[in-house]
């Protein structure tokens, strides 16, 4: 899966870049310091649904930005149009912060990706004073959307914002039980890759995997799911009749038929 950081000048997303995956980009309070998308391939600390994430630093917004700059900047916001999850930074510590959340808002609607999963972080918890910071993390934390605050210069809640991400993610994926021909290596390969493995129990008919992964992998793997209701009714049972739990652990027995 792919994160793009997106978030008004100086909102500090090379600063987190810098801080998840060492990668020395940049971070210099200047306007559009970052002109170049750059992605780095990162394991987050603490990550429980995919093993690795592409991390894409973009160029920083500006309010009212002009047509000759998007069009200038056209590479980086393919990145972002590009990626599955927007991970969007707010510096809290700039008065005008809110009004720079609706401008980054109002752009990522003009170039096609306003409908794209989007986590809330507000940035910059070390500038504000404790009351202030504790507000933002509680209307962090009852927000209904993805939302988390955070130091990317501290680290002050990266743990909570690895967890968030991971929650947009997971809303990406589909639930699957299949099991996989023993030759379909790369097809579980790819499982581990793109989407998490909750249980995986080597069969004699092969590989069975219960998890969950991105709905066109879903589709291309139909046809080794099992416990299908359908398929199990063409074979004369009803739903009422199958042990669902036993099924789920390859011990369930059809019913004899009684005459």
């Amino acid at each position: 899966p792919v994160l793009a950081l997106v978030g008004y000048t100086n909102a500090g997303k090379s600063t987190l870049l810098n801080c998840l995956t060492r990668a020395g980009i940049l971070a210099e309070d200047i306007l559009f310091a970052t002109l170049d998308p750059t992605t780095r391939r990162v394991k987050l600390p603490g990550y429980k649904t995919h093993p690795e994430v592409l991390l894409t630093d973009t160029v920083g917004f500006i309010q009212k930005l002009p047509t000759q700059l998007v069009a200038a900047f056209r590479a980086t916001l393919e990145e972002v149009k590009e990626a599955d999850v927007l991970v969007h930074l707010v510096d809290v510590s700039n008065p005008c912060w809110r009004k720079q959340e609706v401008s980054v808002t109002n752009v990522l609607e003009e170039i096609g990706a306003g409908d794209k999963p989007i986590v809330r972080v507000f940035n910059k918890l070390d500038l504000l004073d404790s009351e202030d910071a504790e507000m933002l993390k509680y209307e962090a934390a009852c927000s209904e959307d993805f939302s988390v605050a955070i130091s990317s210069l501290t680290g002050e809640g990266l743990s909570d914002f690895v967890a968030v991400v991971e929650d947009s993610l997971s809303d990406l994926l589909v639930p699957i039980e299949l099991e996989l021909p023993y030759s379909c290596g790369n097809e579980v390969n790819l499982i581990h890759e793109v989407g998490s493995i909750e249980v995986i129990d080597y069969r004699e008919g092969g590989t069975y995997v219960m998890g969950r992964v991105p709905r066109s992998l879903a589709m291309k793997l139909d046809k080794y799911s099992v416990g299908n209701i359908e398929g199990a009714e063409a074979n004369g049972e009803t739903e009422d009749e199958i042990d669902w739990a036993a099924l789920g652990k390859g011990r369930h027995a059809k019913k004899e038929a009684s005459y």
